[in-house]
C-alpha cells in the first residue's frame, strides 16, 4: 500500500486519479483550491485520507502546503496534476504574477523543492509542450510572460531536471492527451480513461517499463518530447529563474 498525494484532484484527471488508486487499496491525500472545493473532494472522493486546502496561485499558500504535506510524513507517489489553460493574460495572482506561471511552473517548482523527496514524482505535461520556448524568453523579462505551451515545457524541464539531481527518486512527465475534462472540453478526441491510467501505472506500478526516470509518457509509452529538456544548461537556467522568481531554491 503506498501514500500518494495529489495536486489539483478535487475534479478532473487528478480526481480520476484519485479514485482509482484507492480502489487499488492506496491512501490517498487530496488536493484543492478552497474549503468548497475541498468539502466536494471529500464527498467525491470516497475512501481518501484527507483534503489540503491551497490555492497555488500564492506562493505562500503554496509554500504553507508543502508543510502540510510534511507534516503527515513521507509519501511514496506525488502526482502533479494541478494546472490551468486557458486564462486571460490580464488576470493575475495575488503575488502579481501570470496566473499560468503561478499555478503551472512555480507550484510544482516550489512543491518539489520543499515536500520531502517521495520515491516517485509525476508531472503532468502536454504534447502542447513542443510548442513552448526553450530559450525562457517569458522567465526572463521584466514583465513575466509565457503560454500554456511554456508553462508545460516547463513542467518537462522540472521533471528532466530531478530526475538528473536527484537519480534515487523516479521523476517523469505524462502527457494524458486532450481528453473530455472540464479543461479539454467536451468536444476532445482522447479518452478519458487513458487519460488518467498512466499516472496512476507511474505512482505504483512495479512494472518495469513504469520504473524508469527521467522519461515523458502517453498512454503508458515512451513519447517524442523536446530534447532541449535533456539540456543541463536549460535545466539550471530554468531552476535559477524560478528560484529568482519565488525565493525558493533547488535542494542538491
Amino acid at each position: 500500500m503506498a501514500n500518494i498525494f495529489i495536486t489539483g484532484s478535487s475534479d478532473g484527471l487528478g480526481q480520476m486519479a484519485a479514485k482509482a488508486l484507492i480502489e487499488q487499496g492506496h491512501r490517498v491525500v487530496l488536493h484543492a483550491r478552497n474549503e468548497r472545493r475541498a468539502e466536494e473532494a471529500l464527498a467525491n472522493v470516497p475512501g481518501a485520507v484527507t483534503v489540503l486546502t491551497a490555492d497555488l496561485s500564492s506562493m505562500e499558500e503554496t509554500k504553507s502546503l508543502a508543510e502540510e504535506v510534511n507534516a503527515l510524513g513521507k509519501f511514496n507517489s506525488i502526482i502533479h496534476n494541478a494546472g490551468l489553460y486557458q486564462v486571460p493574460k490580464y488576470e493575475r495572482s495575488v503575488d502579481n504574477l501570470p496566473l499560468l506561471l503561478a499555478v503551472n511552473t512555480l507550484a510544482p517548482y516550489i512543491l518539489t523543492c520543499l515536500i520531502q523527496k517521495p520515491e516517485r514524482l509525476i508531472y503532468m505535461s502536454s504534447g502542447m509542450h513542443l510548442g513552448g520556448d526553450v530559450t525562457l524568453q517569458g522567465l526572463q523579462r521584466d514583465k513575466l510572460d509565457i503560454s500554456y505551451s511554456d508553462s508545460k515545457l516547463h513542467d518537462l524541464i522540472l521533471s528532466k531536471a530531478v530526475a538528473r539531481k536527484w537519480p534515487a527518486v523516479l521523476s517523469n512527465a505524462v502527457d494524458p492527451g486532450w481528453v473530455p475534462t472540464k479543461m479539454g472540453g467536451a468536444g476532445a478526441p482522447d479518452s478519458l480513461e487513458e487519460g488518467f491510467q498512466t499516472q496512476v501505472w507511474l505512482s505504483v506500478s512495479n512494472d518495469e517499463k513504469a520504473r524508469v526516470c527521467g522519461k515523458y509518457f502517453h498512454h503508458q509509452r515512451e513519447a517524442k518530447y523536446q530534447l532541449a529538456s535533456d539540456d543541463v544548461k536549460v535545466q539550471e537556467e530554468f531552476s535559477a529563474l524560478c528560484e529568482k522568481i519565488s525565493g525558493v531554491s533547488f535542494p542538491e
